[in-house]
């Protein structure tokens, strides 16, 4: 059996376009607005973290563990007798990952490169988490199943993902507001993968996962509001760089910048009206949270 490592970062395949996309173009993005990112995103994780089918003792897989928040937060659940390997693609979330883990006393966590569509060891872990990361499975039926097959039998898995995206609005209603300025990306865009909301469908997430191999499936919805910037500002930038909106404003190149004012103009109304809480601009969001056991004794 390949242990990890190998399997995440010596098994000879090339990165596939999505990949490449996430760490030439995506990355610096994300890392600008990691202090948007983490703490919206943390609302969804939290909702659910206590109900997690985790205990001390047990090795967990975090897939697309991104700055690795998650997984540190895993490793205090399993304590020093259990181990965490947290995997992404994008070497930029990794190195930060590891940077911050140095700074705790933590020695139960591992940062590794891989992408769960190509390949993951088999049969070594109890638990396997993702956090907003199987949504960009360019083939999520064998993303997932890699995943599933990463479980020791009657293993269990957690994964999160964005509902309807009109129940998301923090990423809507910025791409609503754009596409009234710019035409929307044409078939060849580069993107970052199916996108945040490619597993909204639950009836269409619950026949992947059937078919992934996947027992006992469920899912249960959570809605919170998630931070979208400091102030209105932060707001527009990071609505103009990341997810549906920054999409469509980086592909139409030269005329985003030339609409660029108006588009502003327009994104700062509509954001100055949402919610502010002691974190900055909150504006609602919903995502499931689905859970499977891997079948076996």
């Amino acid at each position: 059996m390949m242990s990890m490592a190998e399997t995440t970062t010596d098994a000879p395949h090339e990165d596939t376009e999505f990949v490449r996309f996430w760490n030439e173009v995506l990355a610096p993005k994300f890392t600008r607005f990691r202090h948007v990112l983490v703490g919206g995103l943390t609302y969804h994780s939290e909702a659910v973290f206590p109900k997690l089918p985790v205990k001390a003792g047990d090795r967990v897989l975090d897939v697309g563990c991104g700055w690795g928040d998650t997984a540190m937060k895993l490793a205090r659940i399993v304590g020093p007798e259990g181990e965490v390997v947290g995997i992404d693609c994008c070497d930029a979330f990794l190195e930060d990952a590891k940077a911050d883990l140095a700074e705790t006393e933590m020695d139960n966590v591992t940062f590794l490169r891989g992408d769960a569509e190509v390949a993951l060891p088999e049969g070594e872990f109890d638990f396997v988490f993702s956090r907003f990361g199987t949504m960009f499975f360019a083939n999520p039926v064998a993303g997932l199943r890699n995943m599933r097959q990463a479980l020791r039998p009657s293993g269990r898995m957690v994964h999160i993902v964005w509902r309807d995206p009109a129940d998301n609005p923090w990423l809507s209603m910025a791409k609503d507001i754009v596409l009234q300025y710019l035409p929307a990306p044409g078939e060849d865009a580069r993107t970052c993968g199916p996108g945040p909301f490619s597993m909204s469908n639950d009836a269409t997430v619950r026949k992947m996962m059937e078919i992934a191999g996947y027992t006992d499936i469920a899912f249960e919805r959570v809605d919170a509001p998630v931070r979208v910037g400091d102030d209105v500002e932060d707001a527009i930038a990071f609505q103009l760089a990341i997810g549906p909106a920054g999409e469509v404003f980086r592909e139409a190149g030269d005329l985003a910048e030339e609409k660029r004012a108006e588009i502003e103009a327009a994104l700062a109304k509509a954001i100055d009206a949402q919610v502010r809480d002691a974190d900055g601009i909150v504006i609602d969001s919903s995502s499931w949270v689905i859970s499977a056991r891997n079948p076996g004794d």
